[in-house]
């Protein structure tokens, strides 16, 4: 098959690409901007005789506005270029806890991309991961001041991102499914215990502060913000066994 990957030079978007290349498909690795650009044509041009077009692409700001035109922008444009083209399954990655995390800004962007996804009339399917295993450092950075860390307990349900990058080839190779699937890892921690299994394994002397309000990235979490449905796929990695194998 004929794949567009959109964000196909990030993060995940680069393992994607070459685990959907193993397997002998097309694959075209796009940036954002294909998307996010004012050249219609080019974007029906990149598209056409493509079956799938996964979108993995990240927003380029951490302003509330810019993000929420980002996904609000890319998704229009992506949808409108693949009715055109006759795309037969979209794919987005997607996070866990949009629907609960509504004042945050990078969370509102993606609910009004998945909006635009399930609207748009293509056959689609979503995948909403919990946080990557590779996040907690910045996780860890974003809540400290000066050597300590004020971070909350709130329950958390972290994944290793190979799970997710597996999920998606599954899921991309597969017929859409018209729905939302979860991907979550096989532990669930309070945040500030998985942050003190960081700071212990990479031996680092910061001081941890348990704090029930403490933000998460600017916004007030509890045990059921982040925490993926009851029929989410489960990853197979543990985090303190890919903490030690970075680490090794």
């Amino acid at each position: 098959m004929k794949m567009v990957v959109i964000g196909g030079s990030g993060f995940i978007g680069s393992t994607l690409v070459k685990e959907l290349r193993k397997l002998n498909h097309t694959v075209i690795a796009a940036s954002s901007d294909s998307a996010n650009g004012a050249n219609a044509g080019k974007l029906c041009e990149m598209l056409e005789d493509t079956q799938v077009v996964i979108d993995v692409a990240n927003a380029p700001s951490s302003n509330d506005k810019d993000i929420l035109e980002f996904f609000q922008t890319t998704g229009y444009n992506l949808m409108a270029a693949e009715l055109i083209a006759g795309v037969k399954h979209h794919v987005t990655f997607s996070v866990v806890g949009i629907e609960r995390m509504q004042t945050s800004g990078f969370f509102t962007g993606k609910k009004a991309q998945e909006t635009l996804v399930k609207n748009s009339g293509i056959p689609y399917t979503i995948l909403q991961a919990t946080q990557f295993y590779e996040l907690v450092r910045g996780i860890a950075q974003s809540a400290t001041i000066g050597e300590e860390i004020r971070i909350s307990n709130a329950t958390v349900q972290p994944v290793a991102s190979n799970d997710v990058t597996a999920a998606i080839t599954d899921i991309s190779i597969g017929k859409p499914l018209n729905i939302t699937v979860q991907i979550a890892g096989p532990e669930r921690f309070a945040l500030n215990e998985l942050v003190k299994i960081f700071l212990e394994e990479t031996k680092d002397p910061r001081k941890i502060i348990v704090d029930t309000h403490a933000l998460y990235f600017d916004v007030e979490i509890n045990d059921q913000s982040l925490l993926p449905g009851e029929n989410a796929l489960i990853g197979k990695t543990k985090f303190r066994d890919w903490l030690r194998k970075q680490n090794s």
